[in-house]
């Protein structure tokens, strides 16, 4: 009976650790320190980063006639031109060769593409898109995670969130990790916590995705569940065992 004890408290300890938790990522140790979550994230606009495909046109005379930046010699007529930030951050563009155009926002890669094109052309107008943007996004149970395109310049944790279905039972909404890449790439990744659990965590919720963005919800540990999937069958197995054993010794 001893033994019997003694096993089941084993067991039991170890059902604390990562070895009956395997699918929990991302942990942070209690005394972890959060970056600051301020307010002005939620006016933070988009930021264009490596990887990103970039759709941008030319115009000339402030939008009047549009450039055509193909060869003359094809007659080939090209309204717009699409472009790959490399890890860099660099885009090879038409007559300007390439430009650093990662970790600005939209309107200032506009303005600096005007700034270049200006040597060529009068009063160039650009436009600017981003077609790959996306966030991933682990709810807070297995099986559920999505990479989201990001359609929107303004899409807000919540709505990322939202577009996945919501958290599920598992998911503890007192605990969003929003876990964003450094600007600069020899610091460690900023890493956010959100309580979403309480109204007052609108203001948090409301805050804008960047590109590459990770929205974790910390999935919620049921020991009682690990207990009945994991552990019993192990203790009813070492029970038949035992008894067995004691049958056997009885002869």
């Amino acid at each position: 009976m001893r033994k019997l004890l003694f096993l089941i408290a084993t067991l039991a300890f170890f059902s604390s650790c990562k070895i009956f938790k395997p699918s929990l990522m991302l942990k942070t140790p209690k005394d972890f320190n959060y970056d600051k979550l301020i307010d002005s994230l939620s006016r933070v606009d988009y930021k264009i980063a490596p990887n990103d495909a970039v759709l941008y046109r030319v115009f000339t005379n402030d939008g009047f006639k549009l450039i055509d930046l193909a060869s003359a010699s094809t007659n080939v007529f090209r309204s717009d031109i699409d472009v790959i930030v490399e890890s860099d951050g660099n885009v090879k563009m038409p007559l300007i060769g390439r430009l650093h155009i990662a970790g600005l926002t939209i309107i200032e890669a506009e303005k600096l593409m005007e700034e270049k094109y200006s040597e060529y052309y009068v009063k160039p107008f650009v436009t600017l898109r981003v077609n790959n943007k996306r966030v991933i996004v682990f709810p807070g149970t297995g099986g559920t995670a999505k990479v989201i395109t990001l359609n929107n310049n303004n899409t807000t944790v919540l709505e990322a969130i939202a577009s996945v279905g919501g958290l599920p039972d598992d998911g503890k909404a007192y605990k969003v990790k929003l876990i964003r890449n450094n600007p600069d790439p020899t610091q460690k990744a900023l890493v956010y916590l959100m309580d979403l659990s309480r109204i007052e965590g609108l203001t948090l919720g409301k805050s804008k995705v960047q590109a590459n963005d990770i929205i974790y919800v910390e999935q919620r540990y049921r020991p009682l569940r690990t207990f009945n999937t994991e552990i019993a069958p192990i203790i009813g197995l070492v029970t038949s065992l035992l008894i067995l054993y004691q049958f056997s010794k009885l002869r």
